[in-house]
C-alpha cells in the first residue's frame, strides 16, 4: 500500500519525467494576492504567470501545494472532524502548463498516471466536462475510451473556473471515482450527487479565455493549464479508504493523539483525535511560514483552528498541554518534503505549548460559565446570544467556541442576539473612541475600522508585499480615485510599511497599481488601520485595485539598526547608571536614535564610555535577536521591561537580543535584553554595524536624553571626529595620542595669559588709582571714567580697586569693548545708606539711552546702547549725588 509521500512522490516524479519543473510549495501567507487569506490552491503562486505579468525560465510546472482553508470564503473549520473529507490544512497535486501544452495533453497526462501509475481501474472512472466543451468530450473518448454516458455534461459553474468576475477564465473537466453500488450516491449532475459513491479527485482547468465586464469573451493568446488533486482523497482512494483520516499519515498523527492523551483512538473520543490531528498541521504550517497567533487578521484564524483543537484535547481528559508533544511526529511524517517544519519545531513547540497554557484558564471558566448558563435554560433550548455574547465579551470566550462545545450536546447559539448584542456594543464603543479627541477625522477612521477591520501588518517578514487597497481619503473624505499630485491617504488590507509607533517613525516608499503610483511619505496608524500618507506621483491611483507596496529598503534598515540599538543601549545603561534608569520616551529615525531615562545626574565622560562599549561588544557578538508572542504578565515576569507610555493588550511581542555568561536576566539567565516592543528589529546584533554616542543632556526634571548613531552614520562620525583630531594634531604640533595634553596645557597657558592681560589692563585703566581727578560734590568724592577695551566682566574688579584707592566715595566707570558699552558703579560701604551703586547706573544708563541695570548696593553693572552721551550720564550721576548729600 503506497503511503501518503509515496503518492505524492510519484505524482511529482511523473511530470518531471514530462518536462515539468518541480517547484517548491510557496507560504501559506501569499504575497501576489491580497484578497486572499491563505494560499488555498495550487495556481496561486502562478497567478502572475498565467496573466502574462511574470515569466520564468519555464513553462510547464508540477507542485504539491500547501492549502489552509479556515477563513474567509473558503472556510472548512465548522466540518472539519465530523465528515470524512474536511480538513484545515491539506496537500494539493497539481501540473501546469503556461502557454505550452493544452487540453491534448493534459487530458493523456491524467489519465496515464491515474491508470498506469496509480493502476486505478479504467471502469471506475467517469468525467465531467462544461456543456459546450465538446473538445474535451472528444478526447476523453478518444484517450480513455469513455462512453457517452461516463462523459458528464455540467452546465452550472461547477465546471467553469473564473479567475475573477473579468480576466482569464475557462472550461473545466474533473475526474470522479465510482466507489460501487454498495454506497448510496449518484453521479455528478444527479439529484443523489452529494452521495458518496462518486467523489471528486481530479480537476483539470482549460484557461482558455477572457472574459470582459460587459460578458463578452476572447480566446487568450495563451492559453494554459491548471490543475488540482487533492493528496488526501487520491491517498484515500490509492490506500482502499473511504475517509480521509483513515491514510496513513493522518492515522499516525491520530494514534500519536491518542498515545498524548491516554485514550482510544477508535473510542469515543475519535472526533476528537481527527480534529485535533488535522489541526496540528495546520497550525504548526502557519506558525512556520511566519503567522503567529494574534486578535486579528491571519494570526486570530491560527489562534481559532488552535483553540479549537485545545478544546477537544481538553475532552479527552488531557490536564496538561497537548497539541506541542505531538509536533515530533509530524515533523518525522512531512518534514522530508516540507524542510521548514524541522527549521521551526522550536519555535511551533513553543508557540503551542504557551498559547495552550493560557487557553487553558480561559477555557476552564468558560466552560464553566457555559454551564452555569445552561442550568437556566429548559432542557434542549438554544442558548441565549445575550449569553453567548457575555462569554465573549467579559470572560474571553470565543463564539466559535462555544458553538463548538454545543455542538456535541444537540443545542446552538441565537447568533441573531449575538450580533444584536455585539452591534450594541460596537456603538458604545464608537461613541466613546471618537469623543476622544485624538483627531479631527476620528469618526472616518472608526468607520473604516468597522468596515474593513485592522490593517494586517506584513513588515516583520517582508519590505514588499501586495494588498487591496480598501480606502482613499483625501480632505477627511473618501473618494473612488486619486490622480496625479493629489495628498491621499491609503488604506489597505495589508501592509509590509510600519506605522508610527513605540518611538518608531513611520516607513516609507512606493505604492504601484495597474494605473498609477503613489510616493508613501509616511505611514501612521489610528483605530488600528494604517494610514499610507501618499502623493500621487503618476497615472491614477483607485479604491478596489490591488497595489503592490515595497517599504524604502535603505530607509528601514537604518531604522531598524537604531531600533535595535536602542534595546542594547537601555540595557547598558542600566547597568553603568543604576536600576533606575527607565526609558521615558525614545526616537527611532533613520538618521540617529534619542533616548530618553530617568536619571537625576549628567552622566560623566567614563559613563559614556563604558555604555558606549558595551553596546559595540554586543554587535559583535553577532547573536540572533528572537521575538516571541506572550501576556503581558508573563513576559514581565521574565524580566521583560515595558516602553513608557505604551498601551499593551493581552499579548506582547518580547524581543531578546545579547547572550551572555554568569547571571543574566531572562527566562533562560543568559539574555542581555529583554523588552516589550512592537517595532522592527534587525535579524543579527551584528546588523547594527557600530555605535556611536554623540551627547548626553537635560530633557526634563529628573530625565537625561542620549543621542546616537549606528552603522554607517556612525562610521562617518567616527572618521570625521579622527580626521579632526589629526587636524588639530597638526596645529599643536603634536602627536594624535599626546593631543589631549598638550591642548590642556595650551589652555592653562592661555588662562594664564588672559589673567595677565587683565590685570595690566585693570592697571592701565586705573593710572594714578584715580584719587586725584575725584571731585568732591557734597562732601562725597566721586570719580567717573570713561575707558576702552575693558570688558564688562573685567569691570567689578576695576571698580572695587578704585573704590579702595578712594576709601570713602562713589565711582562710575563706563567702559566700552567689542562693539559692547557697559555701566558699572561702585560705593564704599561707608555710603551705601546714602547712595546705591544701583541707583547710579540706572541714571547712567538712561542717560546712554538705555535702560536698567542691576547688583547691590556697592556694586552695580547695567549694559548701553553707546558711549556717545557719556557726558550727560556722569552729570546725572553727579546730580544723583548731589540731591543724596
Amino acid at each position: 500500500m503506497p503511503s501518503l509521500n509515496d503518492i505524492r512522490s510519484t505524482f511529482l516524479s511523473y511530470f518531471e519525467r514530462n518536462g515539468h519543473q518541480i517547484v517548491d510549495s510557496s507560504p501559506l501567507v501569499p504575497r501576489n494576492d491580497p484578497t486572499l487569506m491563505f494560499t488555498n490552491s495550487g495556481m496561486v503562486q502562478f497567478k502572475n504567470l498565467f496573466t502574462g505579468i511574470e515569466t520564468r525560465d519555464y513553462s510547464r510546472a508540477t507542485t504539491s501545494q500547501k492549502c489552509v482553508r479556515a477563513g474567509g470564503k473558503h472556510n472548512d473549520l465548522d466540518n472539519v472532524g465530523y465528515t470524512a473529507r474536511h480538513h484545515t490544512f491539506f496537500e494539493m497535486l497539481g501540473n501546469f502548463s503556461f502557454g505550452d501544452y493544452f487540453k491534448q495533453q493534459a487530458i493523456p497526462y491524467a489519465w496515464e498516471l491515474l491508470t498506469k501509475d496509480f493502476g486505478i481501474p479504467k471502469d471506475k472512472l467517469l468525467v465531467t466536462v462544461y456543456h459546450t466543451d465538446d473538445e474535451a468530450a472528444d478526447i476523453w473518448k478518444k484517450v480513455a475510451g469513455l462512453s457517452d454516458d461516463r462523459i458528464i455534461r455540467i452546465k452550472t459553474s461547477d465546471n467553469f473556473w473564473q479567475m475573477g468576475p473579468t480576466g482569464p477564465c475557462g472550461p473545466c473537466t474533473e475526474i470522479f471515482f465510482d466507489h460501487g453500488d454498495h454506497i448510496w450516491g449518484g453521479p455528478p449532475g444527479s439529484a443523489e450527487e452529494d452521495g458518496d459513491r462518486f467523489i471528486e479527485i481530479w480537476n483539470l482547468v482549460f484557461m482558455q479565455n477572457e472574459q470582459f465586464e460587459d460578458g463578452s469573451m476572447r480566446a487568450l493568446d495563451m492559453q494554459s493549464i491548471d490543475t488540482g488533486m487533492g493528496l488526501e482523497r487520491i491517498g484515500a482512494l490509492l490506500q482502499g479508504k473511504h475517509d480521509n483520516y483513515d491514510t496513513d499519515l493522518m492515522r499516525s498523527l491520530i494514534e500519536a493523539s491518542a498515545h498524548a492523551t491516554s485514550s482510544e483512538p477508535d473510542g469515543p473520543g475519535k472526533v476528537h483525535h481527527r480534529v485535533i490531528a488535522d489541526h496540528l498541521r495546520s497550525t504548526s504550517f502557519l506558525i512556520a511560514d511566519g503567522v503567529m497567533p494574534s486578535n486579528e487578521g491571519r494570526g486570530y484564524v491560527l489562534r481559532r483552528i488552535m483553540r479549537r483543537a485545545m478544546r477537544h484535547a481538553h475532552m479527552l481528559g488531557a490536564q496538561d498541554p497537548v497539541m506541542y508533544r505531538l509536533v515530533p511526529a509530524l515533523a518525522q511524517q512531512m518534514g522530508a518534503a516540507y524542510p521548514e517544519l524541522n527549521r521551526a519545531q522550536a519555535l511551533i513547540e513553543e508557540t503551542l505549548r504557551s498559547e495552550e497554557t493560557r487557553f487553558r484558564q480561559t477555557l476552564d471558566r468558560g466552560l464553566r460559565l457555559l454551564d452555569d448558563e445552561l442550568g437556566k435554560l429548559p432542557d434542549g433550548a438554544n442558548l441565549p446570544g445575550e449569553a453567548a455574547f457575555k462569554l465573549y465579551d467579559t470572560y474571553g470566550f470565543p463564539l466559535d467556541l462555544t458553538q463548538d462545545a454545543l455542538r456535541e450536546k444537540g443545542r446552538a447559539v441565537d447568533t441573531d442576539g449575538f450580533d444584536s448584542a455585539m452591534a450594541e456594543q460596537k456603538a458604545k464603543a464608537r461613541a466613546a473612541w471618537a469623543g476622544s479627541g485624538e483627531t479631527k477625522d476620528a469618526a472616518i477612521w472608526y468607520d473604516l475600522a468597522e468596515k474593513h477591520g485592522a490593517t494586517e501588518f506584513l513588515g516583520y517578514d517582508t519590505e514588499e508585499a501586495e494588498g487591496q487597497i480598501l480606502s482613499l481619503v483625501a480632505d477627511g473624505a473618501e473618494t473612488d480615485e486619486a490622480g496625479q499630485g493629489a495628498s491621499v491617504q491609503i488604506v489597505v488590507n495589508q501592509s509590509p510599511f510600519y506605522a508610527e509607533a513605540g518611538g518608531q517613525v513611520g516607513d516609507t516608499g512606493l505604492i504601484k497599481t495597474d494605473t498609477g503610483a503613489a510616493r508613501v511619505t509616511d505611514t501612521k496608524k489610528v483605530a488600528g488601520v494604517f494610514l499610507h500618507m501618499a502623493e500621487v506621483t503618476m497615472g491614477t491611483i483607485q479604491r478596489g485595485q490591488g497595489a503592490q507596496l515595497s517599504v524604502d529598503h535603505d530607509r528601514r534598515t537604518t531604522i531598524r539598526a537604531n531600533h535595535s540599538a536602542t534595546h542594547l543601549l537601555h540595557e547598558a545603561l542600566r547597568r553603568a547608571l543604576g536600576e533606575h534608569v527607565a526609558q521615558r520616551g525614545s526616537l527611532n529615525a533613520p538618521d540617529r536614535l534619542r533616548f530618553d531615562f530617568s536619571h537625576n545626574h549628567a552622566v560623566t565622560a567614563e559613563e559614556m564610555s563604558k555604555v558606549e562599549a558595551e553596546v559595540n561588544d554586543f554587535i559583535r557578538q553577532n547573536s540572533p535577536v528572537e521575538t516571541r508572542i506572550m501576556t503581558p504578565d508573563d513576559a514581565r515576569a521574565m524580566g521583560a521591561q515595558a516602553l513608557f507610555g505604551e498601551k499593551y493588550g493581552d499579548e506582547v511581542r518580547v524581543v531578546s537580543m545579547g547572550r551572555q555568561e554568569g547571571s543574566g536576566k531572562g527566562h533562560d539567565g543568559a539574555t542581555y535584553s529583554l523588552e516589550l516592543c512592537g517595532g522592527t528589529h534587525v535579524a543579527r546584533t551584528g546588523d547594527i554595524g557600530a555605535f556611536a554616542l554623540l551627547a548626553d543632556s537635560a530633557s526634563a526634571a529628573g530625565v537625561r536624553r542620549i543621542e546616537a548613531l549606528t552603522g554607517q552614520a556612525a562610521m562617518d562620525h567616527l572618521r570625521d571626529a579622527d580626521r579632526r583630531l589629526g587636524e588639530i594634531a597638526g596645529i599643536i604640533k603634536a602627536q594624535a595620542a599626546d593631543v589631549v595634553n598638550r591642548v590642556r596645557a595650551l589652555a592653562d597657558e592661555r588662562k594664564a595669559l588672559a589673567n595677565e592681560v587683565a590685570q595690566l589692563k585693570r592697571q592701565l585703566a586705573m593710572g594714578d588709582g584715580g584719587a586725584a581727578e575725584a571731585k568732591e560734590i557734597a562732601g562725597i568724592k566721586f570719580i567717573g571714567r570713561k575707558v576702552d577695551g575693558v570688558s564688562g566682566k573685567e569691570l567689578g574688579p576695576l571698580v572695587d580697586e578704585m573704590k579702595a584707592q578712594l576709601g570713602s566715595g562713589a565711582v562710575l566707570v563706563l567702559a566700552e569693548a567689542d562693539g559692547k558699552a557697559t555701566v558699572a558703579a561702585g560705593v564704599t560701604s561707608d555710603l551705601t545708606g546714602r547712595i546705591s551703586a544701583v541707583d547710579l547706573v540706572r541714571a547712567a544708563t538712561e542717560a546712554l539711552g538705555g535702560k536698567g541695570g542691576g547688583g547691590r548696593p556697592d556694586r552695580a553693572q547695567g549694559g548701553a546702547p553707546s558711549l556717545e552721551s557719556a557726558d550727560t550720564a556722569f552729570a546725572e550721576a553727579e546730580k544723583l549725588i548731589g540731591g543724596a548729600a
